[in-house]
């Protein structure tokens, strides 16, 4: 009987003993199953943080992407804009809308002997005209598209390019001097001025050449088929885009459809020399 119980107690040690071996490999391996879990879900998440901060990136990318698409379309639709402009006007059978837009930068000028005409070159009311309008007056005056009569300053001249720089009172819309190393044969022109006293009349033609001698055999001269006549020296040269190519100065005695127009790229250099000279600044 003793016995017996002896083989029982050490029966149960024995039970008692794997059942806690059991359980100590049981939380072994939960544990390990536990941590293996943790591992992989902040694997998980990293991944997940990394994919993320990625979307964000190409949604910001994106977005920086179709913010310039919309500035170059914006460029486009402007570009386009200028384009068709020119187009219209080039293929229109008149130029009336660029007419409308410079002809209230010409002005007439008028002196005690004479009359020419000038153009506006500056918004704060420098304009340009031929110097030989001037020759023998006293007194200049300007008369602008509205019929304003207004008293002209002469800041300065060239004899030698036959450009005079006034200025009247006041703030006025300006034209654009243009770059002459562009002017093409063949492109269309137009003559603004005061022929025979006709104020702010307008002629058509093409440039017929370029680079022509002048009277003082300077080559800078656009020649023109636009019909010039006197009262026109002073006046703008203007092309498709609205600009001067030139200032009208002189037409061959004798000869049809022969104009020249110094050219504006001249005209930069005179006016930027005689505003350096008297007032410190450079005008165009």
């Amino acid at each position: 009987m003793e016995q017996q119980q002896k083989e029982l107690k050490k029966h149960h040690k024995v039970i008692i003993g794997s059942f806690s071996s059991m359980v100590f490999v049981f939380m072994i391996v939960s544990g390990v199953l536990i941590y293996g879990l943790f591992i992989r879900q902040d694997i998980q998440y990293n991944s997940l943080n990394t994919e993320i901060k990625d979307t964000q990136s190409k949604i910001n990318e994106l977005a920086e992407n179709l913010i310039q698409t919309n500035n170059d379309l914006t460029s486009l639709d402007e570009s386009l804009k200028i384009e068709l402009k020119e187009i219209k006007d080039q293929t229109s059978e008149d130029f009336s809308g660029i007419i409308e837009d410079v002809i209230k930068s010409v002005v007439t000028i008028r002196t005690d002997t004479g009359q020419g005409t000038g153009f506006i070159i500056d918004d704060g009311g420098y304009l340009v005209t031929n110097a030989h309008v001037l020759v023998g007056g006293n007194r200049v005056i300007a008369i602008t598209y509205n019929q304003d009569v207004l008293d002209a300053e002469l800041i300065g001249y060239s004899g030698e390019l036959d450009v005079a720089l006034l200025k009247i009172s006041g703030n006025f819309d300006s034209i654009k001097l243009a770059d002459s190393d562009e002017v093409q044969i063949g492109e269309k022109v137009i003559a603004i001025g005061n022929p025979l006293g006709l104020q702010f009349s307008v002629s058509e033609g093409i440039v017929s050449a370029v680079n022509r001698p002048g009277l003082t055999n300077i080559k800078a001269y656009i020649q023109t088929d636009a019909a010039l006549n006197p009262g026109n020296s002073g006046g703008p040269l203007i092309n498709k885009k609205g600009e001067a190519i030139g200032i009208n100065n002189f037409k061959v005695g004798g000869g049809e459809s022969l104009g020249f127009a110094l050219e504006s790229n001249k005209i930069k250099e005179v006016v930027n020399e005689i505003s350096q000279k008297t007032l410190k600044i450079n005008l165009v």
